[in-house]
């Protein structure tokens, strides 16, 4: 999940936010990219191994409170994940193409990008 994460990260965020909405052809079909199906994939499984993890660790109180803390942050995340992020790519991809820069989408799509650094830091830890 992390390398896929940071690969998305370092490779197609900076090149789908680069000059919107012209960089937005990423997403146009037939052939655009959507992630949505593998990252919900991604995730689920993630949290059932998480929950699994947490239940075979509960009875060393040290190592509970440490995972207890970890699933709060990641539920944290995911709640922005799914408040913000997830809403404004998908407006994103509905975008249809054009050659002219938008100043304003651009500005939008630069701060998707810098939060989803800053997301993508308390992912890795």
């Amino acid at each position: 999940m992390n390398g896929a994460q940071l690969w998305e990260t370092a490779i197609m965020v900076p090149a789908w936010t680069a000059a919107p909405p012209s960089s937005f052809i990423f997403f146009q079909k037939p052939y655009g990219l959507d992630f949505k199906m593998f990252w919900i994939i991604t995730h689920g499984i993630h949290e059932m191994v998480f929950i699994t993890a947490l239940i075979f660790n509960w009875a060393i109180k040290n190592r509970r409170r440490l995972m207890l803390l970890v699933l709060v942050a990641h539920i944290v995340v995911r709640i922005w994940t799914l408040t913000y992020f997830a809403p404004i790519i998908t407006e994103f991809q509905q975008l249809p193409y054009s050659d002219t820069l938008d100043i304003s989408l651009q500005e939008k799509a630069a701060q998707w990008r810098n939060l989803n650094y800053v997301r993508v830091v308390i992912f890795l830890h």
